[in-house]
């Protein structure tokens, strides 16, 4: 089964994403900051896939992604950033940090699936 991990500081984007991804048969490892994430991810959580929100407290998603980026092994996982913001100079940050791509909340579930299935073959 193929993984994916969401970062957000906020409850009801995880439970429905969560949702989302259950039902099209993803696994689901869930963090409500990226200090969280970077915990899981150094007590050996492992996904295929990182999605993460932009503004968060303390680290945000850009922190986040540099911060995996010097991670073994998370240092080639596609890392998507979710954000209600859509300025390029955010985009270009973002993918100068090592973001792979970007989704624009609010993201519709047909179209979640579809990038999801796009960055995990075989999902």
């Amino acid at each position: 089964m193929k993984t994916v991990m969401l970062v957000d500081d906020s409850p009801p984007i995880l439970m429905s994403m969560e949702a989302i991804l259950g039902r099209a048969g993803y696994g689901v490892i869930k963090a409500s900051s990226g200090e969280e994430a970077l915990h899981k991810l150094q007590g050996g959580a492992r996904p295929n896939l990182v999605i993460t929100d932009l503004n968060m407290a303390a680290m945000n998603g850009i922190d986040l992604i540099r911060a995996m980026r010097q991670m073994a092994v998370t240092r080639f996982t596609p890392i998507l950033m979710l954000t209600t913001e859509s300025a390029m100079d955010r985009r270009q940050e973002a993918r100068s940090a090592g973001a792979t791509g970007w989704i624009v909340k609010p993201v519709q579930p047909a179209d979640l699936l579809a990038v999801v299935r796009q960055m995990v073959p075989g999902g």
